[in-house]
């Protein structure tokens, strides 16, 4: 099956799913009141300067002020180019507070933490990634063949060289670029050169905190970003979107124009593809394997936890070969589940516990194979002492998590409930406490159906003793707007 790109239009928010060989393997999300930041440039000013952290942050006129640490932030010399060192220099030397700073967005604020920003600026192109404020030439790691890296560095270096009375900066050459053709690179070299000349005239008439130059929207990054020789069709169902993306597709990668498509049916587009359903399931914690076993995913501030079960799945010939076979399709679900989910940062992942070193490096070869077409990059540790395997993936963007839920505001994000026992238990400590303190004659609880319940049955005989203990009359009444932890005791 070909792999295909589908974008999806709504009011309030843009959708686009990644489809290899007919299954979904990546979704982003851009809402019009949530917009990401990464690639944004601003013109910021520093408020606050952290020596002991070796950080600052810089408002760049979002609700939360962007952090930058000191190893981000390049000096410039008299010619505007950055000036790398290996030492990092404090941060009281680099930036002080009331200071514009030109920054640009590596990864969107997350939970209650601002932007993460750097001083290291680059456009990118279809091919090409333009840094204007140094002189490197590199290639994509993505691109594993020596003598491809040597022949795309070659031909951008010579590219680079043609304009240099005229323009200085360096390039770091995209993983789509590999076996494209020097006119293709050559196309992309102009484009970067006018955008950044145009952004310069806009940062002299900035005033702090303000915006240089913006990311092109969703749909537009998916040809730029996503797309390579597997991809067969881009469906998109705006017409009007369509009509930009083609005409951007014309002017910047001809060569793609034939494979984009506007979808002019009644029935939605993610539904065909069952894009909905994959969104649903990926909020789950539990994703079953089609073994029978299951995976557990939970994601926290720190890091995300993923554990393998064998589940309904019994195997044909023995134990370490069922652990063995659920491990193996474990591996390549994993790999799915972090494309699919965003998810980022620390991951520890508990394989089932196998005694055979070779089925072990069996399995850890075959989530470094499905990582293989993961485009965020990933790290993996190998297997711990305790038998876990730490990887790490980077992280530039919201989980789908987090992007499309909330905390709980009955449980806080905790993910568990206090039991009506618990509850009532609770109430009790809290009636004796007012028993000694206040002096009513009654006490009235108001709580939720499920702890009256309680109340009134399994801790009746509990409810008499106390009555008798505190020589008070104890009423009960059901509030059908409290959710199960919540209660009030009223002194009548």
């Amino acid at each position: 099956m070909s792999d295909e790109i589908l974008v999806n239009f709504g009011p309030t928010e843009t959708r686009a799913a990644l489809i290899e060989n007919g299954v979904v393997q990546e979704i982003y999300i851009e809402r019009v009141k949530r917009k990401g930041y990464v690639g944004n440039i601003y013109l910021g000013k520093v408020v606050r300067v952290l020596p002991g952290m070796q950080a600052a942050f810089v408002d760049i006129g979002q609700e939360r002020a962007g952090f930058i640490h000191a190893a981000d932030i390049a000096p410039l010399n008299k010619n505007g180019m950055e000036e790398r060192t290996t030492e990092v220099e404090d941060i009281r030397s680099l930036v002080h507070e009331g200071q514009s700073l030109l920054v640009q967005v590596t990864k969107d604020p997350i939970g209650n933490k601002g932007a993460r920003l750097t001083t290291h600026l680059s456009v990118s192109a279809r091919y090409l990634v333009y840094m204007p404020q140094t002189d490197h030439i590199g290639v994509s790691n993505r691109i594993e063949d020596e003598e491809e890296r040597e022949r795309l560095r070659k031909l951008v270096e010579k590219l680079a060289a043609e304009y240099a009375d005229q323009y200085k900066g360096g390039f770091i050459v995209r993983t789509v670029a590999e076996g494209v053709t020097e006119e293709e690179l050559r196309a992309d070299i102009p484009f970067v050169y006018k955008l950044w000349h145009d952004l310069a005239d806009k940062i002299k008439a900035a005033k702090a905190p303000a915006i240089i130059y913006e990311d092109l929207p969703l749909f537009m990054r998916t040809v730029r970003d996503l797309m390579r020789p597997q991809i067969q069709k881009v469906r998109i169902d705006s017409r009007e979107s369509f009509q930009r993306m083609a005409s951007f597709a014309k002017h910047y990668a001809p060569e793609i124009g034939g494979r984009i498509e506007h979808y002019p049916g009644e029935r939605p587009l993610f539904d065909i593809y069952g894009v909905e359903e994959e969104l649903r399931r990926a909020l789950d914690t539990k994703v079953v394997l089609k073994s029978g076993g299951y995976l557990i995913i939970e994601q926290t501030e720190a890091m995300c936890t993923i554990d393998v079960n064998t589940g309904a799945f019994v195997g044909h010939r023995n134990l370490e070969e069922t652990i063995f076979k659920t491990n193996l399709e474990a591996a390549a679900a994993i790999a799915r589940q972090l494309r699919l989910r965003n998810l980022g940062g620390i991951i520890i992942i508990d394989f089932i516990d196998m005694t055979d070193p070779e089925h072990q490096r069996q399995v850890l070869r075959t989530l470094e194979k499905a990582l293989e077409k993961d485009r965020a990059k990933t790290t993996i540790n190998g297997v711990s002492a305790l038998g876990l395997v730490e990887m790490t993936r980077k992280r530039t963007r919201e989980s789908l998590e987090q992007i499309l839920c909330e905390p709980c505001p009955v449980c806080r994000g905790r993910g568990r409930l206090k039991s009506p026992e618990t509850v009532c238990y609770e109430i009790f400590r809290e009636i004796l406490r007012e028993a000694r303190t206040y002096d009513a004659s009654t006490f009235l609880v108001l709580a939720s159906q499920v702890v009256i319940d309680r109340l009134l049955d399994e801790e009746s005989a509990n409810v008499a003793d106390l009555e008798a203990f505190i020589g008070r009359t104890i009423q009960f009444q059901v509030e059908t707007i409290y959710n199960q932890e919540q209660y009030d005791i009223i002194l009548v």
